[in-house]
């Protein structure tokens, strides 16, 4: 096994600091899967380099999503493509004689 030098995992940790994830508030032992519970309140944490400490709050998934991911805009609706005119071709999928 290679093991990695010190600099490089210390690197590799401290670029993770300042990380966010959103914890889903259910009670019990309950689903606690974003695509499960979508308007289920959210704790959001930020990982400080040793420990989750609480950072926010959403209301909900659409909130949470805002919160994690402020960058990330709505998709452009896209136009259809345009249809490529046709190529010269041999016909229907047909295998070429022999000779031709």
């Amino acid at each position: 096994m290679d093991d990695e030098s010190l600099s490089n995992w210390a690197e590799r940790r401290d670029a993770k600091i300042g990380r966010l994830r959103a914890v889903p508030l259910v009670s019990g032992d309950g689903l606690k899967g974003s695509h499960l519970n979508p308007d289920a309140p959210r704790a959001i944490q930020r990982w400080n380099g040793y420990a989750w400490e609480p950072y926010g709050f959403a209301a909900n998934l659409a909130e949470t999503r805002r919160i994690l991911h402020p960058s990330t805009k709505e998709p452009p609706t896209a136009s259809a493509p345009q249809p490529q005119p046709l190529k010269a071709g041999r016909g229907r999928h047909r295998k070429p004689r022999p000779g031709e």
